[in-house]
This record gives structure tokens, C-alpha cells and sequence, in this order.
């Protein structure tokens, strides 16, 4: 019988595969290094699941991403590169100062052509974005905050069209999931968008637990019918 790991080992390993299997490239890593002189969180993705961020861009065939959330721009990174040359990423950042370096960054990863940060509430871009008229959205990455993990997954799908694909990261919570007093002001949210993908008859998903360096979490993952 396989032993648990303790925590160490999980990163270890995480590591290990990133090195040997993800293998980001410079600009990625420029990326991480950027966040952290500029002294924002280290809230990003780990790069496994960046890098299978990009995979399911290019596995749904998707030509329009939309992206709640972009801190210095790590996952934005990963998606963009997952786009056609002519594929366009759109990404909501309520910071200004996060949006500045997430934009140096992508613009010296190379795919500042694909990419339109919008800055400002997310709920507030989102409902411009519908005013514009745009084509529907192919892929959307949720990865903000939590308390509005609802509305962010309605959004999605008034954004979106019959076969988009939606990620929202940060659906296990540290097992907040069961029990929202361990983070009263995050996991109702995070619950009550759960609650939404199994019941509501627009969407057919499921979720996935992980654990690595961003310790016990997991993201969900759903497609419009």
C-alpha cells in the first residue's frame, strides 16, 4: 500500500512534473518572478494546471477566451498560448497595479496582440462586454473573488453558447467546501456556484480535487448545453 505523502513530497513531486512535463517557458517565468518584485500575491496558478488551461483552450477549438481574474497575468499567459495567432483573450483585473504588470508581462511573452486586459469591478466589465455585442466567448477561466463565483458563473453563460467550456478554479477551498465557517467571507460563494453547475439545467459539469503547492483545493469544470 501506497503511504500518504506529507505536504513536502506533494510539491516535490509538483515540482518534478513541471520540470520534466510542463516545462514553462521564459516568458512564464519571467511572469512568476515579475509578480513577486512587484509585491503581489502568489496566488497564481501552479504551472500543471496552467499548462492544462492552455491544452483545454486548444482542445475545445476555442478562438475567444474570457478570463475573471488576471493578478500579473500567469494564466493569461498559458491561454493566450493555447489561441490561434488570431484568437483573442479577454480579461477582467479590478487592481490597476495588477494590471500594469500583467501587461508588461504579456506584452514581453510575445502575445500582447491576442490579449485585452479590462480594468475595473469584474461584474462591471462583464456587463459592457454584453452591451458590446461581441461573438460569444468559447473558454472562460473564473478565478477572482470568491463571493461572486455566482454571478461570474451566469455571466459565463450569457457570454458563452451552447459548447463552452468553463473553468472556476478554487472549488475545494481547503474542504471550506463542507464547512463555509472556516471561511465565511469566500466559501459561500465558492458553495453556492457548486450548488449552481450541478442544478441548473444550462450546465453539465463536475470537479476535480488537487494538491500541490497551492495546497488541498481543486477547480471545477463544466460545459454550456
Amino acid at each position: 500500500m501506497i503511504e500518504h505523502q506529507t505536504t513536502p513530497g506533494w510539491v516535490a513531486v509538483e515540482n518534478f512534473l513541471s520540470e520534466v512535463v510542463v516545462r514553462p517557458d521564459r516568458g512564464l517565468q519571467r511572469a512568476v518572478t515579475a509578480a513577486v518584485d512587484a509585491g503581489l500575491p502568489a496566488i497564481e496558478v501552479a504551472p500543471n494546471a496552467g499548462k492544462l488551461l492552455k491544452l483545454l483552450v486548444q482542445l475545445s477549438g476555442a478562438r475567444r477566451v474570457l478570463e475573471i481574474g488576471t493578478l500579473a497575468g500567469f494564466s493569461t499567459i498559458w491561454m493566450a498560448q493555447g489561441l490561434p495567432d488570431d484568437g483573442r483573450l479577454v480579461t477582467c483585473e479590478y487592481l490597476p497595479k495588477h494590471a500594469a504588470v500583467a501587461r508588461t508581462n504579456i506584452d514581453d511573452a510575445g502575445l500582447g496582440h491576442k490579449v485585452d486586459i479590462r480594468v475595473g469591478a469584474a461584474v462591471d466589465t462583464l456587463d459592457a462586454l454584453e452591451k458590446e455585442s461581441g461573438p460569444p466567448f468559447d473558454f472562460v477561466f473564473i478565478d477572482a473573488d470568491k463571493e461572486n463565483d455566482p454571478q461570474y458563473l451566469e455571466w459565463a453563460i450569457r457570454l458563452g453558447r451552447p459548447g463552452t467550456t468553463i473553468v472556476m478554479d478554487n472549488a475545494v477551498w481547503e474542504g471550506a467546501v463542507l464547512d463555509t465557517s472556516m471561511d465565511p467571507e469566500n466559501a459561500p460563494g465558492i458553495v453556492s456556484a457548486l450548488q449552481m453547475m450541478g442544478e441548473d439545467p444550462r450546465l453539465d459539469g463536475t470537479v476535480i480535487q488537487t494538491v500541490g503547492s497551492k495546497g488541498w483545493d481543486g477547480f471545477a469544470l463544466a460545459l454550456v448545453r
